[in-house]
């Protein structure tokens, strides 16, 4: 059987490799076997974290609709009952924006609900 050297695979694959641990400290970044796995759980704590986003960006929400709607003395689970009862159908991410950049707008919102 004649001899395979394997080079141009080979080396793709650590150049992949490499490049995707690139920055990380100590032998993480250089060491095929440290690079593997620090390549593999980052991409897991990267799927988890899109995850965990989502989560805190609606709890953001939530609190800058409450800290909004609590100043018309109407506290949040009130309002977003009034909201669905009134048929708005309004997200919180909208919401928290108008409640953060728009005061009035959001007054006028809650003025609609009573």
């Amino acid at each position: 059987m004649p001899r395979v050297k394997r080079g141009k695979t080979h080396v793709a694959k650590r150049k992949k490799l490499y490049q995707k641990t690139k920055g990380y400290k100590w032998g993480r970044k250089n060491t095929i076997r440290l690079a593997k796995t620090a390549a593999l759980k980052s991409g897991v704590h990267a799927f988890t974290d899109r995850k965990k986003k989502k989560r805190t960006n609606r709890s953001l929400w939530q609190i800058k609709i409450n800290a909004a709607s609590r100043q018309a003395e109407l506290p949040y689970s009130k309002f977003i009952d009034l909201l669905k009862k009134n048929n708005i159908e309004l997200d919180r991410k909208v919401l928290a924006g108008i409640a953060e950049k728009n005061p009035k707008v959001f007054e006028k919102i809650i003025q609609s609900l009573r």
